[in-house]
């Protein structure tokens, strides 16, 4: 099934770093940026959790929550976001069952190796758990200020 804007978002529960469970639910009535990356501590996902980091107040003035996801398990999580001061929590969806209901999951391509993996993508979910916009193309370096520029559209 492909996501288009105007769907209602797939809902979940992951456990965060903590083991905490975060939900969309927790998420009703606010806007919702939430991105899916490969793994922590590689360059591309790195650049990408920074620069949501670098522009985090920005969110926050906007009553902006952002979540990431991969399949990494809590204690790689800690660690990535330990490191690199990150603000917003991380999930880890093991299994890679939320990143497939998002249609960010899939058999992927690296040095001549295929494996099942994540694919980078972002998703703002909308006050009504309706999905507003979808970025399925993602320059990790400048991403979280090109979704910040959107938010500042969609909120007009």
């Amino acid at each position: 099934m492909t996501l288009n804007p105007g769907d209602s978002a797939p809902d979940f529960s992951l456990p965060d770093a903590a083991g905490k469970l975060v939900s969309l639910s927790d998420f009703a009535g606010q806007r919702l940026v939430l991105y899916f990356y490969p793994r922590d501590n590689t360059p591309g996902c790195t650049k990408e959790a920074c620069g949501f980091r670098d522009v985090y107040p920005r969110y926050q003035e906007q009553s902006v929550a952002v979540l990431g996801i991969s399949t990494d398990d809590a204690k790689s999580h800690t660690k990535f976001a330990t490191k690199y001061e990150l603000p917003f929590p991380l999930l880890s969806d093991a299994e890679g069952q939320v990143a497939s209901a998002y249609g960010s999951y899939g058999l992927k391509k690296f040095m001549g190796k295929a494996y099942m993996g994540i694919s980078r993508s972002t998703f703002i979910i909308g006050p009504d758990g309706r999905i507003e916009k979808i970025y399925r193309k993602v320059k990790p370096a400048s991403h979280a200020t090109e979704v910040l520029e959107d938010l500042a559209a969609l909120s007009t």
